[in-house]
C-alpha cells in the first residue's frame, strides 16, 4: 500500500521542482523589470515593499498552481506559467497609469500604492488562473 502511494512520487518532484524554478524566474524577471529593489527594501523593514512583492508572487502562483493542475505535461506547465508571468509584468505597467511614481512610493514605505498593486497583482493572477481551465 506505501508503494502505491509513493507510486506518483516522481512526478510530484519533478512538478514542484518546475514550480520552484518558475517562482525563482518569476521573482528574478519582476525584481528587474521594477525600478526600486524589492529585496533590499524588505530588507530594511519596507512593509510596503513585502506586501507588493508578496502578492504579486501569490498572484503568480494561483495560475502556476492551475497550470501544474491541468497541464499535460512539464513543458506545457512551463509555457502557461511564462504566460502567467507575462501577465504580472503587464498588471505592473497597467497598475502604474492611475498611481503617478509607483515605485517610488512603494520604495518611500506608502502603503496603499502597494496594496494597489499587490492585490491588482493578486485579481490578474486568479482570473489568470481561472482562464487556464482547459
Amino acid at each position: 500500500m506505501i508503494l502505491q502511494s509513493l507510486a506518483g512520487l516522481p512526478a510530484f518532484l519533478v512538478y514542484f521542482c518546475t514550480g520552484l524554478i518558475a517562482i525563482v524566474a518569476y521573482l528574478f524577471v519582476y525584481t528587474r523589470i521594477t525600478p526600486h529593489n524589492e529585496f533590499q527594501l524588505i530588507r530594511d523593514n519596507d512593509p510596503a515593499a513585502a506586501i507588493a512583492l508578496g502578492l504579486s508572487l501569490l498572484g503568480f502562483v494561483a495560475p502556476l498552481f492551475s497550470a501544474i493542475a491541468h497541464s499535460a505535461n512539464v513543458l506545457d506547465c512551463l509555457i502557461w506559467a511564462f504566460i502567467a508571468l507575462i501577465v504580472q509584468v503587464a498588471v505592473f505597467y497597467v497598475v502604474k497609469i492611475p498611481v503617478p511614481n509607483l515605485s517610488g512610493r512603494i520604495a518611500a514605505g506608502e502603503l496603499a500604492p502597494a496594496i494597489w498593486l499587490g492585490l491588482s497583482s493578486l485579481a490578474a493572477g486568479l482570473l489568470n488562473a481561472a482562464c487556464m481551465i482547459y
